[in-house]
């Protein structure tokens, strides 16, 4: 009975302790802090520490990924480029320069339209996919931000409660501290999972279409754009014509968000797709 007793009082101290965190964080980001003081100036001062054992991203992970401590959960918030960096495979990491811009176009469309304008969290966004969601009658678009999505993908269990998603909120908001837009959008392509056991835009591109990312054409950046939102479902070796479909969401997407004109669309989406397999 005692230990249940001082476990609650625990794990209000530190809901207590993260809620000033967050509060803190948001206050400092709706004051405009980051053109005051970066906090990335204070990463470097992580070099100094162990290196942290490197880790399989919590979205590869088979099991719920092991509960942490309240200390390495504030090492992780304040040298969050550290955190990052140990759950990166190297071996399979493609930079954005080798990742086609009609395939950065088509995800930021698809997934995260206002991207390069919000700082980690996006109110409006949330109402743009509900919007998008009914016009379509069943799930097309996320409320969550490309940010939000890499947080999950690299640190956070499936649980749904009011502390996970703080501490989504709070990492977000980290990560939008610490790395420039271009940044996310690399380490979030590298890390997503696009269905038939492809995590990372590399394997997936040469697991459907037996290229590297730099030669994908805008039909198959289409089509891998589309496949996060339910790989398992999208995958074209699942079901392509579901696959298909969801390309033409993207396209559409692109569309309403000025990256291609309709002639454009109309052309990418009678082009052939030729799978690897």
């Amino acid at each position: 009975m005692k230990k249940s007793t001082k476990r609650k009082i625990r794990f209000r101290i530190f809901r207590f302790i993260f809620l000033l965190c967050l509060i803190f964080f948001l206050a400092f980001f709706l004051a405009g802090g980051t053109s005051v003081f970066s906090p990335r100036t204070w990463q470097h001062f992580g070099d100094f520490l162990p290196k942290l054992e490197s880790q399989l991203p919590a979205i590869q992970q088979t099991t719920e990924p092991v509960p942490i401590g309240t200390v390495d959960r504030l090492s992780r918030i304040i040298f969050i480029r550290r955190a990052v960096a140990s759950r990166i495979n190297p071996d399979t990491y493609v930079k954005l320069r080798d990742i086609p811009v009609s395939l950065q176009h088509a995800v930021v469309a698809v997934e995260d339209n206002r991207f390069y304008s919000h700082h980690g969290f996006d109110p409006q966004g949330i109402m743009r996919a509900t919007l998008v969601n009914l016009q379509y009658g069943q799930i097309e678009e996320g409320a969550s931000t490309i940010t939000q999505q890499l947080v999950k993908n690299l640190f956070l269990s499936h649980e749904q409660s009011f502390g996970r998603k703080a501490e989504e909120l709070l990492l977000a908001l980290d990560i939008e501290a610490n790395y420039s837009k271009d940044e996310i959008l690399e380490l979030y392509l590298n890390t997503i999972y696009y269905g038939s056991n492809f995590y990372g835009i590399g394997p997936a591109a040469d697991g459907y279409f037996g290229k590297r990312p730099a030669d994908l054409q805008l039909p198959e950046a289409a089509m891998l754009a589309g496949l996060p939102n339910a790989p398992s479902l999208y995958s074209p070796y699942v079901d392509f014509m579901m696959a298909k479909k969801r390309q033409f969401i993207v396209i559409d997407a692109m569309v309403r968000s000025g990256y291609l004109d309709e002639h454009e669309a109309e052309s990418a989406k009678i082009k052939p797709i030729y799978l690897a397999h």
